[in-house]
């Protein structure tokens, strides 16, 4: 059958079958690390979904992480533009696009890019620009660039678009270099390749195509993954809390290391502080690589406003494959 099938049909199929476990693996994990936000290591032993916690939130609560995917989902869908998505980060923090109608989370710098948007500033001067401004805000919510990307050859094109999204919370050039590689690793992840085989392309591209650029002056942050040490360091050598270059390293790591999707994602949650970032970084790798068949079921049904997630990744996917097909 798949043979008769045309490169539309083709393009639709492949998107299916990486666009929902990719979405829901991320959120999974999001939920997963929601009760367990800024505990130690040492203190955690997560084995499943749990809840309440650091939030007080039942099991399947998920955070701003998802909450900011969804509302860059939803812009890209509708056509907005940088203006269109920040006013969705300000409906947000009144309860837009949360579980249960209230908003519980949100990053410092993006919180100060919303304050500095709402008080006049141009879209193009919200985002951080000091090294004090590279948090994970907006790695964690950048993942849905892979679809819309994922058939753009020309890797410039790709990272302008990287940039457009990332740069209105967090401008500092650390930031978005980290959202870079994260949508060049989540690319080759969509084409098939394996998870090392990804890891070393992604490296390899953009330090092939960023040298000589304003971003090579920040491979330096970025050397235990640039190197192609970070998968054999220690648990004890891996950092898990909010800075961009920690977060993504601790992702990377839990997903390389780990050979299923529940694995990878309950390492990340129990790598504690940052647990729900981190792991919703880990469980969208994870999710786009093991697809829907590695995720448990029980997680998927225990997620708050499971039907809307499922309707909205509907509504993308149609989006992309249009786009992009």
């Amino acid at each position: 059958m798949l043979d008769q099938l045309n490169d539309n049909d083709h393009f639709f199929y492949r998107n299916k079958s990486r666009l929902l476990p990719t979405i829901l693996g991320g959120i999974i994990g999001d939920a997963l690390g929601v009760p367990v936000e800024f505990k130690a290591r040492n203190m955690l032993n997560i084995k499943g979904m749990t809840g309440f916690g650091t939030y007080n939130q039942p099991p399947g609560t998920w955070s701003d992480d998802t909450s900011l995917t969804l509302c860059l989902m939803e812009n890209l869908i509708e056509g907005q533009d940088e203006i269109g998505l920040m006013k969705k980060f300000i409906a947000y923090r009144e309860g837009y696009w949360t579980p249960y109608g209230r908003m519980f989370d949100i990053g410092r710098a993006t919180d100060e890019a919303i304050e500095r948007f709402q008080r006049g500033a141009s879209i193009d001067e919200c985002g951080g620009k000091s090294e004090f401004d590279n948090g994970n805000g907006a790695l964690m919510r950048i993942a849905p660039l892979a679809f819309t990307l994922c058939s753009e050859p020309d890797f410039s094109k790709r990272k302008t678009e990287v940039e457009r999204w990332a740069v209105i919370t967090h401008r500092h050039l650390r930031s978005t270099l980290g959202c870079i590689f994260y949508i060049e690793f989540l690319i080759r992840l969509f084409h098939d390749d394996g998870p090392f085989e990804a890891y070393q392309k992604a490296v390899d591209l953009c330090v092939k195509r960023l040298a000589g650029t304003e971003y090579e002056g920040e491979f330096k942050a970025y050397e235990r993954i640039i190197s192609r040490e970070l998968p054999d360091l220690q648990k004890k050598d891996i950092f898990s809390d909010g800075y961009v270059v920690h977060s993504l390293e601790a992702a990377l790591w839990c997903f390389l290391n780990h050979d299923d999707y529940s694995e990878a994602v309950l390492s990340a949650v129990n790598l504690g502080e940052d647990a729900d970032t981190i792991s919703f970084l880990t469980g969208t790798m994870a999710g786009m690589h093991h697809r829907m068949n590695g995720i448990p079921e029980e997680w998927i049904n225990a997620l708050a406003r499971k039907e809307d997630i499922f309707d909205l990744c509907e509504r993308f996917l149609q989006f992309c494959v249009k786009k992009c097909g």
